[in-house]
C-alpha cells in the first residue's frame, strides 16, 4: 500500500471502525474515522482523502449514498468503497451505477479489502496495469469495463460475430483490434472500414471489390475488404449508418459467406470474422425499420457496451500512461510523469470526446511541455476550469438548509445553473454534464431564467 495514503472510514460500529483503522495504520496509511454523515462531511470538506470506505447504513435519514453524493460534489475523483450487509447488495449495485468504486459484504476479509483499496488508489501514482485488469493490452480498472472484459475473454477465441456499442470516441476500434489479437485469426489481417464515411456506391466497391469495366474508372480487377480480410477479421465501424440496400447485401455475405464483386458473375467464397460497432441504438433503429432487424440479429452474436470515459475516471491514469508513451515515441520527447494535481484534474474532466479527445489532449500537452513533468499549467483551459470544482470554492455549488429556506425552487435552481456556468466559463456542454441534464434542457432553462 502507498505510504501515507489518506483513508476516511465512515462506520457507525465503533468497534469495527477501530479495527479497520488499526489495520490500515499498521500498513502505513493515515486514517480518519467518522461514525455519522455529518462527521464524514466535515472530514471531506476539510481535506480530500485518497479514498473513502463507507457503511451503507448510517444514522436515520442518511446512508452510504449520501456520503457518495457528498464526495462527488466535493471531489468526484475520490474512489468510494461501500461496506454492506448481505441485505444491502442491491443498494450497492445501484451505488456503483452512481459512481461508487466497488463494495464488499460483511463479514469483511481484510486482505481482500486491502487489495481493493490498493487498486483504487494506485491509479493516482502509477501507470502499470496488472494482467487481471487488461484485455489484450487494452487497460481498465473500472468495474463496468471488467464486466466487458470477462465477456470478451470468452468470446474472442470463437468465430462469433460481435457488436460493440458506445459513444463516439470510447475506443470501439481499439477493442475490436484487441478481440482480433486474442483470436485464432491474430496472424491474419484486420481490416477496419467506416460505413458512414463513404457514399453507397463507393462503400459497395470497397467491401465487395469490382471487376475490370464494372464502371467508369474500373481499369482493373480489385479485391474488396471481404476478400482482403479472408481468414482474418473485418471491422464494420458505424454500421448503423450503412444504407439499407447495402445492409441486404451484407446479410447475404453473413449467411452464406459468398461475395459478388461489383460487375462480377461468379461469387467468391470468403472466411471472415465480423466485428461491428455503432454509437446508435440499433435495437431502436430496427424497431423503427431504419435498420434491418434480420441483420441486427446476425451481427449481434454477442454484444458489449463500452461505457463513456466520464463514467470510468479510474481508467484515465492508465490510458494517460499508454498515450503519453505513444506521443513521446512519435514526437521524440522525454516526459516521464504527471503531477498528482494535474492527474486529478484530468480524472475530474467529463471528456465529452472520450478516449479520442484524451489522446489528442495528451499529444498537445507533450508538444507544449518544456520539461520532463506535466503539471496543471500544461492542461488546456477547459480542463483547468473543471479543476476548480475540486477546490474548496466548489462549496459554492452546495447549499445548506438555512440558505435554501424561504427561497423558491426556481430561485435555487437559477442560482445553481448560473454558478455552474460561471465555473465552466459558460461552456454549456460542460455545464450540462456537471448538472446532469441534457444540453437542450439547459438551453431552455438559460432562456427561461434570462441567464
Amino acid at each position: 500500500m502507498r505510504k501515507n495514503a489518506a483513508i476516511l472510514i465512515v462506520e457507525p460500529d465503533k468497534s469495527l471502525a477501530a479495527r479497520l483503522a488499526a489495520a490500515f495504520e499498521s500498513r502505513g496509511a493515515g486514517v480518519l474515522v467518522a461514525h455519522c454523515f455529518q462527521q464524514a462531511r466535515n472530514h471531506i470538506e476539510q481535506g480530500s482523502p485518497d479514498i473513502v470506505l463507507c457503511a451503507t447504513h448510517l444514522e436515520k435519514g442518511n446512508d452510504g449514498i449520501a456520503v457518495l453524493t457528498q464526495v462527488q460534489r466535493q471531489s468526484p475523483t475520490i474512489p468510494v468503497i461501500l461496506i454492506s450487509s448481505t441485505a444491502d447488495i442491491n443498494a450497492c449495485k445501484e451505488a456503483i451505477k452512481l459512481g461508487a468504486y466497488d463494495y464488499l459484504v460483511k463479514p469483511l476479509a481484510m486482505d481482500e479489502l486491502v487489495r481493493m483499496v490498493d487498486r483504487a488508489i494506485q491509479p493516482l501514482t502509477v501507470f502499470h496495469e496488472p494482467e487481471e485488469f487488461a484485455f489484450s493490452g487494452v487497460l481498465s480498472r473500472s468495474p463496468a469495463m471488467q464486466g466487458v472484459y470477462r465477456v470478451l475473454r470468452r468470446v474472442a477465441p470463437t468465430n462469433m460475430s460481435i457488436l460493440i456499442e458506445g459513444e463516439s470516441g470510447t475506443g470501439k476500434e481499439l477493442t475490436a483490434r484487441a478481440i482480433h489479437l486474442s483470436s485464432g485469426r491474430a496472424k491474419k489481417a484486420f481490416y477496419p472500414i467506416n460505413c458512414a464515411g463513404l457514399a453507397e456506391t463507393l462503400l459497395e466497391s470497397e467491401l465487395f471489390g469490382h471487376v475490370k469495366g464494372a464502371f467508369t474508372g474500373a481499369t482493373a480487377d480489385r479485391k474488396g475488404m471481404f476478400q482482403l480480410a479472408d481468414k482474418g477479421t473485418l471491422f464494420l465501424d458505424e454500421i448503423g449508418d450503412m444504407p439499407l440496400v447495402m445492409q441486404a447485401k451484407l446479410l447475404r455475405v453473413l449467411e452464406d459467406g459468398l461475395v459478388m464483386p461489383v460487375g462480377g458473375t461468379s461469387p467468391v467464397k470468403v472466411d471472415v470474422r465480423f466485428i461491428s460497432a455503432t454509437n446508435h441504438d440499433l435495437a431502436k433503429l430496427a424497431e423503427e425499420k431504419k435498420f434491418r432487424q434480420d441483420l441486427y440479429f446476425r451481427i449481434k452474436g454477442v454484444s458489449v457496451t463500452i461505457p463513456p470515459l466520464r463514467n470510468r475516471p479510474q481508467d484515465v491514469p492508465e490510458l494517460f500512461g499508454f498515450f503519453l508513451k505513444e506521443a513521446c515515441e512519435e514526437l521524440n520527447c522525454d516526459i516521464h510523469r504527471i503531477t498528482e494535481p494535474a492527474m486529478r484534474a484530468m480524472m475530474a474532466f467529463p471528456w465529452p470526446g472520450n478516449i479520442r479527445q484524451l489522446r489528442n489532449v495528451i499529444r498537445a500537452m507533450v508538444v507544449m511541455c518544456d520539461n520532463d513533468t506535466l503539471d496543471l499549467r500544461d492542461l488546456p483551459p477547459d480542463i483547468s476550469r473543471v479543476r476548480q470544482l475540486q477546490a474548496p470554492n466548489a462549496s459554492a455549488l452546495a447549499y445548506s438548509q438555512d440558505e435554501m429556506l424561504g427561497r423558491s425552487l426556481e430561485d435555487v435552481e437559477r442560482q445553481h445553473i448560473q454558478q455552474t456556468l460561471e465555473l465552466t466559463g459558460k461552456n454549456r456542454a460542460e455545464a450540462a454534464k456537471i448538472l446532469k441534464i441534457g444540453e437542450r434542457t439547459l438551453y431552455r432553462k438559460i432562456k427561461e431564467y434570462g441567464l
